[in-house]
């Protein structure tokens, strides 16, 4: 048996007991200068009639059982039907965003690889999309948008070039065979490895709940596990999405970033929450202590971002306060920065796995809460997730086809029923927000706030537009 990760095993679990766990992204295209009519049609057809192997990622799929012993493990399917994996779509009008929201709220079959794409034509000015989302247990956004990446190309030229499914990584260099004396040890080698690394991760553990603890009662950087205030981001989801998104030039967010000395992702988080802060004030329900926000902080290094990479999550989390309890904007920023650069020291000191442990309380607090009965709507652990994942730097093609957007569409669950990602591609930082349509109804009117945001951060720091 191939058992799965504890935090893979974990999503699966809250997916059985509440909302789906999947993660997304939207490419908005524009076809070639040459593009026949039908253009669409025969990109539909190549990605359904090619023989291409299937990424082993995109083979496999969850699977527990009574043969199992009620333990996740990986199943895998040597012959993949693209065909129930790929399907198409058209939209008209100004539909598209409700069409995203409508596709994000289906659940993944279980019984087979657990992932989707949709090939959507009927944009304004000719354009189409592609909305690809694959289960949180098989990848993280970081590894995903590579996956997605790894199927385009900085060429205008090139055509027939495999879809985004096809295994393209080079085969591993061979290994030497083990002798019989190395085969019988390896398995009483593993276990004291285990040992030894779990000795070690209470460890990180143990002085991470320290850490966490002094860091929110002194320094102010981190909260503990009921340090957020309720708000209506943290209650049951319903079965419906809202899916919202735009795009803002990443040479504005890296202004701001050199004139208040901080990090780009800090001024994106900023930006988020911001545009919180002004949605629930309008409503009258902007608490006076700051919402929080639950960061994944990736723990990557270059051989993890090896295009044979087969493990799909790795990153450790941080609980950042968001500073909405601040009138000025770039007190806020400030905060975040703070805030942040403490939570990438902590996670690379003590580990990712050690990290997600020491915040268990917070995400125990978030995502338990809305399924009791009788739950007092008074603190939580956090209130939204905000994150941010790392696009192409250059402009990317595919088929001849123009990538002009890039947008995450990622995960909402019971307890965090917002979801805030960014996305970075060639000049241009896109905003994905998705949420329970029953939460946030309105939710298109986010996009014009994150401009009042991002203006109202360059007049705090005094960059001109």
């Amino acid at each position: 048996m191939n058992p799965l990760d504890p935090l893979d095993a974990a999503m699966m679990t809250a997916e059985w007991v509440s909302n789906p766990m999947h993660v997304g992204a939207v490419l908005v295209l524009s076809p070639p200068d040459d593009a026949g009519p039908d253009y669409v049609d025969e990109l539909h057809r190549t990605t359904l009639g090619g023989n291409h192997p299937v990424d082993p990622r995109l083979r496999r799929y969850p699977h527990r059982g009574v043969e199992t012993g009620g333990m996740w493990v990986w199943r895998h399917m040597d012959s993949v039907d693209v065909s129930r994996h790929c399907q198409r779509r058209t939209v008209s009008g100004d539909g598209f965003w409700r069409l995203i929201g409508e596709l994000d709220a289906m659940r993944l079959d279980w019984s087979r690889p657990m992932w989707m794409s949709y090939l959507i034509d009927g944009l304004d000015g000719g354009r189409f999309a592609f909305y690809i989302k694959v289960h949180h247990s098989v990848t993280d956004g970081v590894a995903g948008f590579q996956m997605i990446t790894d199927a385009l190309s900085g060429d205008p030229d090139r055509r027939s070039m495999p879809p985004f499914y096809a295994d393209c990584r080079p085969e591993p260099p061979p290994r030497a065979s083990a002798g019989l004396v190395s085969r019988l040890v390896a398995p009483l080698r593993s276990l004291t490895d285990a040992a030894a690394s779990s000795v070690g991760l209470i460890g990180r553990v143990a002085t991470g709940e320290v850490a966490t603890v002094l860091d929110a009662l002194v320094g102010h950087t981190t909260a503990l596990p009921l340090g957020a205030p309720y708000t209506r981001f943290n209650g049951r989801v319903g079965p419906e999405r809202a899916v919202a998104a735009g795009s803002w030039a990443k040479d504005r967010i890296q202004a701001v970033r050199q004139a208040a000395g901080v990090t780009g992702n800090d001024v994106l988080t900023a930006m988020a929450a911001g545009v919180v802060r002004r949605w629930l004030s309008d409503r009258a329900e902007l608490p006076n202590r700051s919402l929080v926000a639950a960061c994944p902080i990736t723990v990557r290094g270059p051989e993890d971002e090896a295009r044979n990479d087969q493990h799909g999550n790795r990153f450790g989390l941080w609980m950042c306060p968001l500073g909405t309890n601040l009138d000025d904007p770039l007190a806020r920023l400030n905060a975040i920065h703070r805030s942040m650069s403490e939570g990438k020291h902590w996670v690379a000191k003590r580990g990712a796995a050690a990290s997600l442990l020491t915040n268990a309380g917070s995400i125990a607090a978030t995502a338990i809460g809305p399924l009791l009965p009788f739950t007092p709507k008074i603190r939580t652990g956090y209130n939204l997730p905000v994150s941010h994942v790392r696009g192409p730097v250059a402009e990317m093609y595919w088929n001849g086809a123009r990538i002009e957007e890039m947008y995450p569409v990622s995960t909402v669950y019971d307890g965090h029923a917002l979801n805030i990602t960014t996305c970075a591609y060639a000049d241009r930082i896109g905003f994905g927000y998705a949420a329970g349509r029953d939460v946030v109804p309105d939710i298109e009117t986010l996009i014009p706030s994150t401009e009042e945001c991002l203006a109202e951060l360059e007049a705090a720091v005094g960059v001109v537009n």
